[in-house]
């Protein structure tokens, strides 16, 4: 196995596919770092690429006329962004940008989609993925309903972490304010609630996830539906 092909593994659904996918994806490929606030899509732009992060983690964000923003969903190692050049939409009305730097792998849309027919495993993963995407966004849109901002938060932290290799997160109070489209009073009031119970503890631009069950009795199904359906669909049994 060569450097390039165990570095697949790091992404879930390049690390499924079988060698015969791995040789045709591996020469298309560009690893790639990604850094904090970069755009990779805005808003009805063409997708010219598609990428699969690493370490790197992406965010779906919803902007408003009114420049107000909220994230739909968030892709980290276990996924990928771009499937519209897949599906043949070219195109999504949501701005794709990183929310956590780190490393990943690019590949043109046009060089994808020349050789997508002779890829049936990521056929099949990339289906499975869109399922469980699905279930986040729609997840994300009951949360913000029917949930408290504490639930809300208690949600964002335990899929940051599920993207994260440790139980720290580097993010400011205004990061995810504008992540969950609210002010930063409201998140600076249930930190500290958080913090009380002795489930996190914070400092300037950073928080530490001290007591996660917690945090998951806290969150309830808003956080539990999402994890059950990707641990469903995407586990290495279901693959």
């Amino acid at each position: 196995m060569t450097d390039t092909e165990l570095d697949l593994s790091g992404n879930h659904l390049l690390g499924a596919l079988p060698q015969r996918e791995r040789r045709l994806l591996i020469p298309r490929l560009d690893s790639v770092n990604l850094r904090t606030g970069q755009l990779l899509s805005d808003s009805g732009q063409r997708i010219r690429h598609l990428y699969f992060p690493i370490s790197a983690v992406i965010s779906m964000m919803s902007l408003q006329e009114s420049g107000a923003t909220i994230e739909l969903a968030s892709v980290g190692r276990e996924g990928m962004v771009g499937l519209p050049a897949l599906t043949g939409g070219e195109t999504m009305p949501n701005r794709i940008e990183v929310r956590s730097s780190g490393c990943g792998f690019r590949v043109a849309a046009g060089d994808l989609r020349a050789i997508y027919p002779e890829l049936p495993m990521l056929q099949r993963m990339a289906l499975l993925y869109m399922q469980a995407l699905l279930t986040q966004v729609s997840q994300t849109a009951v949360c913000i309903r029917h949930h408290s901002l504490t639930t809300q938060l208690c949600r964002w932290l335990l899929l940051a972490l599920d993207r994260s290799p440790c139980n720290e997160l580097d993010v400011t109070q205004q990061t995810i304010a504008d992540m969950l489209g609210v002010r930063r009073e409201g998140v600076t009031e249930a930190v500290g609630k958080l913090a009380e119970l002795r489930m996190i503890s914070h400092s300037r631009g950073h928080i530490t996830v001290i007591d996660r069950a917690g945090l998951e009795g806290f969150s309830g199904e808003s956080y539990r539906i999402v994890r059950n359906e990707f641990d469903r669909l995407l586990s290495p049994a279901a693959s």
